[in-house]
């Protein structure tokens, strides 16, 4: 019990020295259950109009099966902050680590996943896997098929610099349609309105020299994605020679509709490079 004639802020300061060594000496995977340590940290990143929240299916089955998980809020700025961020947290990781990215979280992870000698695998989720110099942008055109253009919608926001930035959304008229066409409407509409936003720079920013190019990969298709259409999934997983499953009539997000299959891929990853 603190008594009234003790200094509060020296409590407090000491609290706050307390709580950070301990933070200090645990390792990044917090969400990881005990004697999972031989397990690689399976980090899952998401894509724009979502948040770290459609993995939750997937993460309950992996933590189940003994594996870390951490699902770190990709910032959504731009490809080169976001993906400093993310090799950020793969870098304070002390294990072998199996990189998650769906819809842009995949060209995250092929930057993010670069000079990392822990990363043993990355796996797409419906997801980008550019090469460099593309962007997601022109990827998502390259094949017939995608509404995302027709859908997006833009909202300007205020840059530290005092320049103006763009933030791209889906309608959410459109929402269900575009994203998520497999699940409930009672979903989709919350969705939509908690949809997480993402400045169109980097939907348009040209990647890096590709990750996959030197680590194995593995892919998740869903074939009536309306987003990234499955023709060019297809394209960009034979040229990374990923092991691709496909999903028949899945939507856009594929680890939320289907997370047993997203699961089976990430652990056939974990199988073929442990």
């Amino acid at each position: 019990m603190i008594s009234e004639g003790q200094p509060r802020r020296r409590v407090l300061g000491g609290l706050l020295a307390a709580g950070a060594v301990t933070l200090a000496g645990a390792p990044a995977s917090a969400a990881a259950p005990s004697g999972s340590g031989k397990k690689p940290t399976v980090v899952l990143v998401h894509g724009v109009f979502a948040d770290s929240s459609g993995w939750n299916d997937v993460i309950a089955r992996l933590l189940k099966a003994g594996f870390p998980v951490i699902a770190p809020a990709n910032p959504l700025r731009d490809l080169a902050g976001d993906s400093a961020y993310v090799s950020s947290v793969i870098g304070s990781i002390p294990g072998p680590v199996i990189l998650v990215g769906h819809s842009y979280g995949g060209e995250v992870i092929t930057n993010a996943g670069r000079g990392h000698s822990h990363v043993k695998a990355l796996v797409y989720v419906g997801a980008f896997a550019p090469d460099k110099g593309e962007s997601a942008l022109q990827l998502a055109g390259m094949f017939p098929g995608s509404k995302l253009p027709e859908a997006l919608l833009t909202r300007p926001f205020p840059l530290p610099d005092g320049t103006t930035g763009h933030d791209g959304y889906i309608d959410p008229a459109k929402f269900h349609e575009v994203f998520a066409g497999d699940l409930p409407t009672s979903v989709t509409r919350l969705m939509a309105a908690t949809q997480r936003p993402g400045n169109v720079d980097g939907l348009t920013s040209a990647s890096g020299a590709p990750a996959w190019k030197n680590l194995p990969s593995w892919y998740v298709i869903p074939t009536a994605d309306n987003v990234i259409p499955a023709a060019a999934q297809r394209f960009m997983a034979k040229r990374a020679r990923s092991t691709t499953v496909e999903v028949e009539g899945s939507s856009h997000v594929v680890m939320m509709s289907h997370p047993d299959i997203v699961v089976r891929q990430i652990l056939a990853a974990h199988r073929a490079t442990r």
